[in-house]
């Protein structure tokens, strides 16, 4: 009799189990993503970049960054307090990087993490989903001041990162969305490619026309002290540049 009852419940611990694991694999069942549809400003989970005013004709490796929902909807931190849903700021989007949610930690529990760093995983913040990652550091950013050199768009699509530990690194900032959208980013068309960089051909042909070439020596060191700037606030003084 007490063999019976033994065995009973280990029947149903077992389809506990197996109810829990099955729960887990539809929760994390990644269904197909519609296609990149840039006249509809459809992006499914893809990084987006477009060039800013002024500062984009100065250097234009500068530009504005969002990051899309698994819908296509961007996301972008564009003022203090306020993150963009569905209308990129600072015009139409020139070049994207659709990213890979395979390559996403989506722990349904402390125990659940598939990338290596479970623990300050959890503690920096998790997602259950792709979406759910842009929601919390939307509403994390709803609380922080914008400013181009230390708490920018770019700030805002590396936290989203690392909620997701994209990549299986909680290590994404500034610099590098910069570079994995500028080393791996896509031109929308042939017309984003001269919206971006025809303002700043103009503006070095205006200045050698004016200046000579000490305007082209000045345009370089701006950008190199740019550059700087964002690297040693990155990697050298990394409370900085943290919001």
């Amino acid at each position: 009799m007490s063999t019976g009852r033994i065995s009973l419940m280990e029947l149903k611990a077992v389809e506990n189990v197996e109810d829990i694991s099955s729960d887990q694999s539809m929760l994390h069942e990644l269904w197909p993503l519609d296609e990149v549809d840039p006249k509809k400003a459809r992006f499914p989970c893809c990084l987006v970049w477009t060039p800013l005013p002024v500062v984009s004709w100065l250097a234009p490796f500068i530009g504005h960054v969002g990051i899309c929902r698994e819908d296509g909807t961007i996301f972008d931190f564009a003022g203090s307090n306020f993150v963009n849903v569905d209308d990129f700021a600072y015009g139409s989007v020139a070049r994207y990087v659709q990213l890979d949610r395979e390559q996403c930690c989506f722990p349904p529990n402390l125990s659940g993490h598939t990338c290596k760093s479970g623990y300050k995983h959890s503690e920096n913040g998790t997602a259950m989903t792709w979406d759910d990652a842009l929601r919390s550091s939307m509403n994390h950013f709803e609380h922080k001041s914008y400013n181009l050199f230390t708490c920018n768009c770019h700030s805002y699509v590396a936290n989203c990162l690392n909620r997701l530990c994209y990549g299986g690194t909680l290590g994404w900032n500034m610099i590098n969305v910069a570079i994995l959208v500028l080393f791996k980013g896509r031109w929308v068309d042939a017309m984003a490619v001269v919206r971006s960089f025809f303002p700043f051909t103009l503006v070095i042909c205006l200045g050698i026309t004016m200046a000579g070439w000490p305007f082209v020596v000045g345009l370089a060191s701006f950008s190199l002290l740019l550059m700087s700037w964002f690297v040693l606030g990155t990697y050298c003084a990394k409370n900085l540049l943290e919001c």
